[in-house]
C-alpha cells in the first residue's frame, strides 16, 4: 500500500515517492478524459463478462460429467486429456492458434476451403477476436477450473443417490437435486471471486494475439498502460490506472458477495 501513493505524484526514480511532487488526482483525469477511454472500457468489460459467461458454467457442467463416468481408466484419461492444456504456456497457445487459423495454410481456413467458403483471417479480423480469446481460455483451462467442483462432488454422501434411485429418481433428476445443490456453496464462492477480476483481464494473452488490425476490439486496459505508461516511463499514471482497476474489481467483489449472501446464505464473509 506504500507505493499506492505514486498514483497521486509525479513520480521521478532520482527523487524517490516521498520526494516526488504531489499532483492529486491528475493522473485519474487524464485517463478518465483519454480518446479512447469508451473502447478500452468496453473492450475490458465485454471479454471478462463473456470470458466468465461461457467459461463458469462449463466448467461446472464438465465437473458434473466427470462425475458421473464410472469407468476409472477412461475417466483418468478425460480428466489428464483436459488438464493437460493448462500447463501450456500462453506464448505457445497463441503460436499454436496463429498456425491452425492461419488464412493460407490454417487448418480451419482449408477446411473452409474444401467445403466451398471464403478463407477468414481470424487473427486480423476484430469481429473474431474475443469469441477466439474466450473459447481458447475455455479449452486450455476448462479441466483445471472444474478440479474444486470434482473435489466437492466427491463429499456427496452415496446413501443420497441409493435412496433416490430407491425412490425411482432417474440420473437427471438425482444430478440436479443432490449432486448440484451439494456442489452450490463452492459453485458460489468461486463465483464470487470471479466476478472480483473482471476488470483483470490478463495482458499477456491479449497482447500476444493484438496487431494494428484488430486492435479496435483487441485494446484493454492493461495494454494501454502498457503503451502509454510502461513505455514511456510514466510510472505514476500506470499506477493510477491500476489503482482505478483494483478499486472497481473491490466494488464488484463487495457487491456480489452481498448479493450472494442474501439470495444464497453464502458469501466470502
Amino acid at each position: 500500500m506504500y507505493g499506492v501513493q505514486i498514483a497521486f505524484k509525479d513520480f521521478n526514480a532520482v527523487q524517490g515517492i516521498w520526494g516526488s511532487p504531489w499532483v492529486g488526482l491528475q493522473h485519474f483525469e487524464r485517463f478518465f478524459n483519454g480518446y479512447y477511454l469508451q473502447r478500452l472500457l468496453t473492450n475490458t468489460l465485454l471479454i471478462s463478462v463473456y470470458y466468465l459467461i461461457i467459461s463458469f458454467p462449463l466448467s461446472v457442467l464438465f465437473a458434473l460429467l466427470i462425475n458421473e463416468i464410472r469407468q476409472v481408466m477412461f475417466k483418468k484419461t478425460v480428466q489428464l486429456v483436459t488438464y493437460a492444456p493448462h500447463f501450456i504456456s500462453t506464448v505457445v497457445l497463441v503460436g499454436m492458434m496463429a498456425i491452425f487459423l492461419s488464412p493460407k495454410t490454417g487448418l480451419v481456413n482449408q477446411f473452409l476451403l474444401w467445403t466451398g467458403a471464403t478463407p477468414i483471417d481470424f487473427m486480423a479480423e476484430p469481429s473474431w477476436f474475443k469469441t477466439l480469446y474466450v473459447f481458447s481460455g475455455v479449452w486450455q483451462n476448462i479441466g483445471w477450473n472444474s478440479i474444486l467442483f470434482i473435489a466437492a462432488l466427491a463429499g456427496v454422501d452415496p446413501q443420497q443417490h441409493e435412496s433416490a434411485t430407491l425412490e425411482g429418481a432417474s440420473k437427471l433428476q438425482r444430478i440436479w437435486h443432490i449432486n448440484v445443490p451439494a456442489i452450490m456453496p463452492t459453485v458460489m464462492i468461486l463465483f464470487i471471486m470471479q466476478c472480483g477480476q473482471i476488470m483483470a483481464v490478463g495482458f499477456e494473452k491479449v497482447f500476444l494475439m493484438q496487431n494494428d488490425v484488430n486492435i479496435s476490439a483487441s485494446d484493454i486496459i492493461s495494454t494501454y498502460v502498457y503503451r502509454s505508461g510502461v513505455l514511456g516511463a510514466q510510472y505514476s499514471f500506470s499506477a493510477a490506472v491500476g489503482l482505478f482497476n483494483s478499486v472497481i474489481n473491490l466494488i464488484l467483489l463487495i457487491v456480489v458477495n452481498r448479493i450472494s449472501k442474501r439470495l444464497t446464505n453464502t458469501s466470502l464473509w
